[in-house]
C-alpha cells in the first residue's frame, strides 16, 4: 500500500475584508500519495491558489490539520515552515521567478545557500540539475539571454536542487507556446518517473491530462476527484 505524503483534514482558510468573512477553502479532505502526479484545477475564485499556498507552506490554515511526511505542518512556526519549504518542496512558477542579474548556474544554486552548502558544492549540484533539464550548455547565461522555455527549465532545475519530495508547479506553462509547453511537461513527467510527487496547478485541460489524478475545486470545496486514464 502506497504511503500518503500529504494528508489534509478539515482544512479551512478564512480571510476578512473589512467586516466581511470570506471562506476561501472550506473543510477540505485530501490525501496525496507518495509519487503521485496530481493536477489541481478550478476556475478563478475556486480556492485552488489558496490550497496551493497551504500545501506549499506559504500560508497557514485557519482550521484543520495538514500532515506532510508525518510532520504536522499546520502547527509549525514561520521559521519552521520556511525550513520545510526549502527541504521538502520545490516550487515552479508561471513567471519563472529568476534573479535577472544572476547566471542560470547561480539562480539554480541559490536554495543551496540556505541549506548551508559551500560554493563548490553548490555549483557542482546546480550543474548536475541543469544538465538533467538539458541546459548544460547554458549555465553562464543570464535569464534575458534565454528563451521562455529555457528559463522555465532553469526554474525546474532550481526546484530540484535540494532533492525535495514534492514539486509544486503553479501554471508552469502559462507563459509558453504549445510546443515549449509540451517539452516542459515531458521534463515534469521524467521527474515524476524518478520518484517525485508532483502537484500541478492549472486551468488548462490539455496540461492537466499529463497528471494521473485530477482534483477540481469550486467555491472552496472539492467538486470532483478522479483518476485520469491516459
Amino acid at each position: 500500500m502506497t504511503k500518503n505524503i500529504i494528508e489534509l483534514r478539515d482544512l479551512r482558510k478564512t480571510y476578512f475584508m473589512g467586516d466581511e468573512q470570506i471562506d476561501a477553502i472550506k473543510k477540505i479532505q485530501l490525501n496525496i500519495a507518495k509519487n503521485e502526479y496530481l493536477a489541481l484545477m478550478g476556475p478563478s475564485g475556486s480556492g485552488k491558489s489558496t490550497l496551493m499556498n497551504l500545501i506549499g507552506c506559504l500560508d497557514s490554515p485557519t482550521e484543520g490539520s495538514y500532515l506532510l511526511n508525518d510532520q504536522m505542518v499546520s502547527e509549525l512556526s514561520d521559521n519552521e515552515l520556511a525550513e520545510i519549504r526549502n527541504k521538502e518542496i520545490g516550487f515552479v512558477f508561471q513567471t519563472f521567478n529568476l534573479l535577472p542579474r544572476m547566471t542560470a548556474l547561480d539562480n539554480v544554486a541559490m536554495p543551496l545557500i540556505y541549506a548551508g552548502k559551500n560554493k563548490e558544492e553548490r555549483h557542482e549540484i546546480a550543474m548536475e540539475k541543469l544538465q538533467q533539464v538539458g541546459l548544460g550548455d547554458r549555465v553562464n547565461h543570464k535569464p534575458n539571454e534565454l528563451s521562455g522555455g529555457q528559463r522555465q527549465r532553469v526554474a525546474i532545475a532550481r526546484a530540484l536542487v535540494n532533492n525535495p519530495a514534492i514539486i509544486l508547479a503553479d501554471e508552469p506553462t502559462g507563459n509558453l507556446d504549445t510546443k515549449t509547453s509540451e517539452e516542459i511537461m515531458a521534463i515534469l513527467d521524467t521527474i515524476h518517473k524518478k520518484g517525485n510527487t508532483i502537484i500541478l496547478v492549472t486551468h488548462e485541460n490539455d496540461i492537466a491530462k499529463f497528471a494521473n489524478r485530477i482534483v477540481k475545486l469550486r467555491d472552496g470545496v472539492i467538486e470532483s476527484d478522479q483518476i485520469n486514464v491516459k
